[in-house]
């Protein structure tokens, strides 16, 4: 259907009368074109992104004393913990590396995930007052979610290069691949946020269950130990884990030496990344139009 707006006003110009005359742009609607146009707006509407971003931020650090250092403290002292808990009680082995620089670097990417997914799984109920009054592309939620967890990421990288440096371990090349290496991650934490976030405006229980759900994942990601610990027979398995892939690529980054990159377990963990991110898309498009009932 298309409609077009003529109006015609009665204007005086020096030298005579005159009409103004205003033809309204063409407005067609036809079935599709919401889902067709939906991936363009999400680019027109990118400030949103960007504000919704650093409104997260911002409110995260609000009234904080010390502000956005939290980036830093909190892995930092899960970095302690884990390495007296582990390292000195639990006598694990790592590969004849600083056992402190192995946690913290398993930490950094776990945390990130971790951070991101809670982010994005509660953006939606976060901004459930914006939800009813304007149109936006809804996946901006999600993604807004996600954005100021790579800015504690930045930060924390801060803290990973002293941590070497007061080891011994000198930045090397193999750093320049983290931003890749973490990127399968970032996949896997916005597909998975995606659907608990759709799924939390239909189920509360989800945001009781993910917490446990996490608590589970640290212990099957090599974060405070390495793979090695896995049997041979179980590795294959285990490292369809998409986090596995990341864990090991980064530390074989910032350590090298004992630590070697298997590239089966990158493309695993891109690809494992890519199918929960492709699934979380394709669950969320589908449960948004009933969001502004439902919330």
């Amino acid at each position: 259907m298309s409609t077009e707006d003529i109006t015609a006003e009665p204007a005086l110009a020096a030298g005579g009368a005159g009409a103004v005359r205003t033809v309204a742009a063409e407005t067609l609607i036809e079935a599709g074109a919401y889902d067709r146009s939906y991936w363009r707006d999400l680019w027109r509407y990118r400030e949103l992104l960007f504000f919704l971003a650093w409104r997260d931020l911002s409110v995260r650090y609000r009234q904080a004393v010390f502000g956005i250092a939290w980036g830093v403290m909190r892995p930092l002292a899960s970095m302690v913990v884990y390495a007296i808990v582990f390292g000195v009680l639990a006598r694990l082995p790592s590969n004849d590396a600083p056992y402190a620089v192995v946690v913290l670097v398993g930490l950094l990417p776990w945390q990130f995930f971790t951070t991101a997914l809670n982010d994005s799984g509660s953006a939606v109920l976060q901004n459930a007052g914006l939800i009813g009054k304007i149109y936006f592309p809804r996946l901006i939620m999600p993604l807004a979610g996600i954005m100021p967890s790579l800015v504690d990421l930045a930060i924390s990288a801060g803290l990973l290069v002293l941590v070497m440096l007061y080891y011994g371990i000198l930045p090397s090349w193999r750093m320049l691949l983290l931003p890749l290496l973490i990127t399968p991650a970032a996949l896997a934490a916005l597909g998975v946020g995606l659907w608990s976030s759709a799924m939390n405006v239909s189920y509360r229980d989800v945001s009781f269950a993910m917490p446990l759900a996490l608590q589970l994942g640290f212990f099957l990601s090599p974060v405070a130990y390495t793979i090695d610990l896995i049997p041979e027979s179980w590795r294959t398995l285990y490292s369809l884990n998409p986090l596995v892939g990341v864990i090991e690529g980064c530390r074989w980054a910032v350590i090298g030496g004992p630590f070697h990159l298997a590239a089966w377990k990158l493309v695993v963990s891109g690809v494992g990344g890519l199918a929960l991110l492709a699934v979380g898309v394709a669950f969320f498009r589908k449960s948004e139009r009933v969001f502004a009932d439902v919330i």
